[in-house]
């Protein structure tokens, strides 16, 4: 493995969970959105970059399924569900931005920890790159649990599986027929959270997820 692939590898790894970190920290679903775009561009660079020094031409398809998908339709499509459902655009926080974030600090610390030591026999690339994946992984999952919003919680799982492709390509790549599966499995959930934001908006009035409890006689 030469040095500039190494490093290319791991530049782009790492910017995806700078990324993830500047998502933590966005309280505007449109700069969400915008971030996470650019999330998917990077997952992109990242895959097409494994597919070049590893020779898998299969890999160049998911990246072309990422960049396409996740950093063009998806969040053009989630842009015009708030506008039509005239969704409040400041993003309501179970957490504070400053917790949240020493909290995503801290998960990456444990990733590099946990996947180090778990993956001392494999090569230098795949362990660290499955470090920077994990990293990804649980700060889509932290996204997940400190928003309230519906279609932040959204944009967390979507960024969480960006973190599965990553270590996916890292460890010398997946079939090229999961990974299709995959992308339609993404598709068939988009539509079908896409539903459940117009059923939440026509029964609530809102797609705050506290307005479940509510309708539970949950108050905070």
């Amino acid at each position: 493995m030469h040095s500039l692939d190494f490093d290319i590898s791991h530049s782009l790894a790492g910017g995806l969970v700078l990324i993830s970190f500047m998502m933590l920290y966005q309280d505007r679903l449109y700069s969400l959105l915008n971030v996470f775009a650019l999330h998917a561009v990077t997952l992109s660079l990242a895959v097409t970059w494994q597919a070049f020094i590893q020779d898998a031409p299969h890999l160049y398809v998911t990246a072309a399924i990422a960049l396409v998908f996740k950093a063009i339709i998806i969040p053009v499509a989630l842009h015009r569900i708030i506008r039509q459902l005239g969704i409040h655009r400041d993003i309501e926080t179970a957490v504070g931005i400053g917790p949240t974030m020493l909290a995503g600090m801290g998960l990456v610390a444990l990733s590099m920890v946990l996947m180090l030591r778990v993956t001392a026999e494999a090569d230098a690339l795949a362990r660290e790159d499955l470090a920077f994946a994990l990293s990804v992984v649980l700060l889509g999952l932290l996204v997940m649990v400190t928003r309230r919003n519906a279609v932040s919680q959204v944009v967390g799982f979507m960024s969480l599986e960006n973190g599965l492709v990553l270590a996916a390509t890292g460890a010398k790549g997946m079939p090229l027929v999961v990974e299709i599966s995959v992308a339609f499995s993404i598709l068939i959930a988009f539509i079908v959270i896409g539903i459940f934001l117009f059923r939440i908006r026509e029964r609530f009035d809102s797609v705050d997820v506290a307005a479940l409890d509510e309708s539970r006689g949950e108050r905070r």
